[in-house]
């Protein structure tokens, strides 16, 4: 492992733990539906951050059920965050959409 892949891999893991903690944070402090799930979203991308460098190290080789040759857990957890964000987004438009 060369020094790129390390500034990459602990450049992911500090910013991904400072957004984490800010979105925890701000989850104690609402009760909004629409930012729960963008709190969601965000601990959601940082737990797929940490599984993907797990399993870039050999860590975390979970493949016990695969969808053809591509492992579940590597083609759920990229886009769960997305979801939640899509989610979110549309509670929004929805709220501000209804006070017209």
């Amino acid at each position: 492992m060369d020094i790129g892949q390390i500034a990459l891999i602990s450049s992911r893991l500090v910013l991904g733990a400072a957004a984490s903690f800010f979105a925890i944070m701000l989850w104690s402090k609402t009760r909004d539906v629409a930012w729960m799930l963008m709190v969601v979203g965000t601990i959601a991308a940082y737990a797929e951050t940490v599984y993907s460098i797990l399993d870039r190290l050999g860590v975390a080789r979970l493949t016990p059920i695969s969808l053809g040759s591509v492992p579940v857990a590597s083609l759920v957890l990229p886009n769960l965050p997305t979801l939640f964000y899509i989610v979110a987004f549309a509670v929004m438009v929805v709220r501000k959409s209804r006070r017209r």
